[in-house]
C-alpha cells in the first residue's frame, strides 16, 4: 500500500509515517521547510519534498498509485495537495483512521489511553513499562519521550499503545481492546460546542472498547453501566510508589492496573517509580524553571499539587491558551492558582487556522482574573526581557518558577535558556 504524508515533518504526522514505515507500506511525503523530523526520514529512506504546489504529489501518483492521503487538521481545504488528491481520487483521512487501519490490519490489539487531563503521561509510563519489562511494543504518543520516538512500530509485538486524543472526535476511529480514561472534563469547544456533545462523544468512545479502566470522578456515571467498566477510586492509589505528584500516582495506579488485564504479574512499583517523564509535562528546562503544557483549570491545580512536593514558593508564569476555549472556561477559573506565592499572567494565546470563533471578543488577563481567589498574587506580564529578569531573580532566590501553557511560552523558555 502507498501513502502519501502530507506535513511530514510535522510532530504528529512524522512520527505516523515512521510507524507506516516500519510496518512495511510504501512511505513519501511533503512539507513546506526542512525539519529534524524530515531529516531523519529522509536518513531512513523515505523520500520527501520540500514543498508543496502538489507537483510532487502528481509526479508520485504517476510513478505508483497513491493509495491514501494522510493529512492534519491544521491543512487548510483549500491546500493545493489536498485538493489535488481529491481530484486525482485518492482516499483522503486524517492521521487517525491511517492508524486505525494499521492496527486492525496487523491484528494489533489497541491499548487506548484518553482523557481530558492525563493521557499523555500515562501512555509514556505504559510504554515505559512495557519497554522495561522487555515486552516487545508499539505506540504513539503526542510528545517528545527522553527514552525513545514519539512513535514505533514492533513486528514482534503484540499490543499497540496509544494516546487517543477526543480533539477532532479522533478516538472514536478506535475499537480498543482495552481502554484507560483518565479524567473527563469539558474541553475543545471548537469541536464540541456543548458540553453534552463532549460528553456524548466519551460515552461512545466508552461503549467502543472491550475493556475499560476509569476514576469515579466527575462524569464517571457515563460508563458506570457498561459491563466492560472497572471505575477506581482513591483508595486505588498506590502511594507506595515513588513519584512527585498526587496526579502522576494516580496515572501510574492506572497502568499499574491496565497490566493485571493483560496477565503481565511483574511488579511495577520500582520500575514506574523510576520512570523519566515526557515532554513538556513538569520538564525541568534548567535549576528551579520548568515547562508544563497545561492550559485547563484542572491541570493548573494537579501541576500545582506536584510542584508543591518540592518547594514551598512557587512562581507560576500562565499562558491561557486559544480564545474560543478560555470563552468556554472562564468561570471555572477559581481557587487552582492557591499554591502559588507569586503568578505572572499572560495575555492568551491565540490560535492558528480556523480554531479561533472571530465572533468572541478577546477576553483579557482581567476578565480572566476576577474569580480567582488569590488574584491579589497576580501581576499581568507579557513574553519580554522584563519577564525574564523576573524569572532569573526568583529561580536565583531558590523559588520553584513553573510555566505553564499551550502556546508560545515553552519555545519563548527554551530561546531565552539557549541564549
Amino acid at each position: 500500500m502507498n501513502i502519501y504524508f502530507s506535513g511530514i515533518g510535522g510532530v504528529g504526522i512524522g512520527p505516523l509515517a515512521e510507524i507506516a514505515f516500519d510496518a512495511g507500506y510504501l512511505v513519501t511525503g511533503s512539507d513546506l521547510e526542512e525539519t529534524l523530523t524530515t531529516q531523519e526520514l529522509r536518513a531512513r529512506g523515505i523520500t520527501i519534498n520540500i514543498g508543496q504546489d502538489g507537483t510532487f504529489l502528481q509526479a508520485q501518483q504517476d510513478k505508483q498509485t497513491i493509495d491514501w492521503f494522510i493529512y492534519t487538521s491544521a491543512l487548510p481545504q483549500t491546500h493545493p495537495e489536498l485538493v489535488l488528491a481529491r481530484k486525482l481520487g485518492i482516499k483522503t483521512a486524517k492521521r487517525d483512521e491511517l492508524l486505525s487501519f494499521i492496527i486492525n490490519d496487523k491484528k494489533l490489539k489497541l491499548i487506548a489511553i484518553a482523557g481530558t487531563h492525563g493521557k499523555t503521561t500515562t501512555t509514556g509510563m505504559m510504554v515505559w513499562a512495557f519497554q522495561k519489562l522487555g515486552i516487545p511494543v508499539s505506540y504513539s504518543v503526542g510528545t517528545t519521550l527522553s527514552f525513545g520516538s514519539s512513535g514505533k512500530f514492533n513486528k514482534n509485538s503484540e499490543y499497540f499503545v496509544y494516546e487517543c486524543d477526543e480533539f477532532d472526535r479522533n478516538f472514536l476511529h478506535f475499537k480498543p481492546y482495552l481502554s484507560l480514561i483518565t479524567s473527563v472534563d469539558y474541553d475543545h469547544p471548537d469541536t464540541y460546542p456543548t458540553e453534552q456533545e463532549y460528553l456524548d462523544a466519551f460515552s461512545q468512545f466508552a461503549a467502543q472498547s472491550e475493556k475499560l479502566f476509569c476514576w469515579d470522578d466527575q462524569h464517571s456515571e457515563l460508563f458506570s453501566n457498561l459491563p466492560q467498566t472497572t471505575i477506581l477510586n482513591s483508595r486505588n492509589i498506590n502511594q507506595e510508589l515513588k513519584i512527585v505528584g498526587e496526579h502522576n500516582r494516580r496515572n501510574a495506579t492506572l497502568v499499574q492496573k491496565a497490566l493485571t488485564v493483560l496477565n503481565i504479574t511483574e511488579s511495577t512499583d520500582s520500575i514506574l517509580s523510576q520512570f523519566t517523564g515526557i515532554g513538556r509535562r513538569f520538564e525541568r528546562l534548567a535549576d528551579n524553571l520548568f515547562s508544563d503544557y497545561g492550559h485547563h483549570p484542572a491541570e493548573i491545580a494537579a501541576t500545582l499539587q506536584l510542584a508543591s512536593e518540592l518547594s514551598k514558593d512557587i512562581v507560576l508564569v500562565y499562558q491561557p491558551h486559544q480564545n474560543t476555549r478560555q470563552h468556554a472556561i472562564k468561570d471555572q477559573y477559581t481557587n487552582q492558582f492557591e499554591l502559588a506565592n507569586k503568578i505572572y499572567w499572560l495575555p492568551t494565546y491565540l490560535s492558528a487556522g480556523n480554531r479561533e470563533d472571530p465572533s468572541l471578543a478577546i477576553l483579557t488577563p482581567s476578565d480572566l482574573t476576577k474569580n480567582i481567589t488569590n488574584r491579589d498574587h497576580i501581576q499581568e506580564a507579557e513574553l519580554n526581557d522584563d519577564l525574564w529578569d523576573n524569572i532569573q531573580k526568583a529561580r536565583a532566590e531558590n523559588k520553584l518558577v513553573l510555566c505553564m501553557g499551550a502556546g508560545s511560552i515553552d519555545n519563548w523558555l527554551r530561546s531565552k535558556i539557549k541564549n
